[in-house]
């Protein structure tokens, strides 16, 4: 979030926020501003100084971030959008606040933000707190004091974009105090690490339903993580279930209304994933325009090229639509509890953004840009990484595709959209 610091370079090579000089926080309530700062200051201590080593180092499940985890939870950033009740903070605007936090995260490290703070956070924090009294008070209160580690299970091999219960293959089956699952989900982020999992399963007659799997109880398999292009600190995984008991008392909704709770939770997912998007692209902005007033071409510095002014303030202005789009979700969400179309806008706008700034950050930097250290040297650049982790914005909780189709029936209504 810009405004919440000076614009100083924090950090070993990070260059100053151009964020702080062209755009203004005055439309913020002051509680979210407070999460800002909070965050920043947190990011700036702990993630700057290893963005690049974490950014960098593939995948592992040994690599689970523990320290960064315990960091965050010392620091106080998991209880921000939670109610006093379960120990949160009981804000007045607890999504936007968090939708700051995450994009202050992704400025570093998106992978650490989509992992520790938009799964844990958003999509299991976010159910928790929507669930039925005795399973909100037993485990949410422990998502907030970062006590466990938790595990959103929707995906199958065969089942991602469409989580119907024709496309999905993990049963669960009705037994004598509970429910018994088998089947395999997969790409699960923080599976290697979790203490419980939030599975979507089907039903016997073709409906679905939400469990709260405790992996201590046995019946689950977790596989090495993916090796993936980017977002390395996000740690996917294979899950295996194999005749794992869930007792009733972990049933998250009614049985049949499973699919309702979790797309509820990832529409709030998608606002997040607009709010790295702007993080990964203030970045790439950032280190372009420092780069850009540095480098001299023809004896002219960069900067004085008009196509390069040209493009970067197409950026500029970019960067302000996807930052107000995924905050004025965020604050419809606060609002009314439901933002669907804003959240499809944002989380089109934020990673698209991000790929676009990546992509003109590293052509504008050169060799300087597609490096990621310079031999000789030991320089380390970080755009490679941005442009890397950014594409997988455009796919994930809801690939972008989809979400213009729900922007479209929106506009032309089912019956003709389907």
């Amino acid at each position: 979030m810009p405004n919440v610091s000076d614009t100083k370079p924090i950090g070993s090579g990070v260059p100053p926020r151009r964020s702080d000089q062209i755009w203004s926080d005055a439309h913020l309530p002051e509680d979210v501003k407070s999460a800002a700062r909070l965050a920043r200051s947190f990011a700036e201590q702990h993630l700057a100084p290893i963005a690049y080593e974490l950014n960098t180092t593939p995948e592992h499940r040994d690599n689970f971030p523990h320290e960064v985890f315990s960091a965050m939870r010392d620091a106080g950033l998991f209880a921000i959008p939670f109610s006093r009740d379960v120990g949160g903070l009981g804000l007045e605007h607890p999504t936007l606040a968090l939708l700051v936090v995450l994009e202050e995260l992704a400025y570093y490290s998106p992978g650490i933000a989509s992992a520790l703070y938009d799964a844990q956070i958003i999509l299991v924090g976010q159910t928790l707190a929507r669930a039925e009294p005795p399973i909100r008070k037993q485990w949410l209160p422990r998502i907030v004091r970062g006590e466990i580690v938790a595990s959103f299970a929707t995906s199958e091999p065969d089942a991602s974009t469409d989580l119907s219960a024709r496309s999905m293959q993990t049963i669960a089956t009705r037994v004598n105090g509970g429910w018994q699952i088998d089947g395999r989900k997969r790409w699960i982020t923080n599976a290697v690490a979790a203490d419980i999992i939030l599975v979507l399963a089907r039903i016997p007659d073709e409906e679905q339903i939400f469990l709260l799997v405790e992996t201590a109880r046995g019946g689950v398999t977790i596989g090495d993580p993916d090796i993936k292009m980017g977002n390395h600190p996000q740690l996917t995984s294979d899950i295996v279930f194999e005749n794992c008991f869930v007792p009733d008392s972990n049933v998250i909704g009614e049985p049949g209304s499973g699919l309702r709770s979790a797309l509820s939770a990832l529409m709030l997912g998608r606002i997040g994933i607009g709010a790295v998007g702007v993080g990964m692209a203030q970045a790439a902005f950032d280190f372009a325009c420092d780069h850009m007033t540095r480098r001299t071409v023809f004896g002219k510095e960069l900067a004085r090229f008009q196509h390069w002014q040209f493009t970067f303030a197409d950026h500029a202005i970019g960067i302000e639509q996807a930052r107000s789009l995924y905050q004025k979700a965020g604050d419809i969400f606060d609002a009314d509890g439901n933002a669907e179309i804003e959240a499809a806008m944002a989380k089109i706008t934020g990673s698209s953004l991000a790929v676009d700034v990546a992509r003109d950050a590293i052509q504008v930097c050169g060799a300087s840009g597609f490096v990621r250290s310079i031999g000789a040297t030991g320089e380390q650049r970080a755009l490679e990484s941005i442009y890397r982790d950014a594409k997988i914005g455009e796919i994930y909780e809801g690939a972008n595709e989809i979400q213009k189709w729900i922007i479209a029936r929106r506009i032309f209504g089912r019956n003709l959209t389907g």
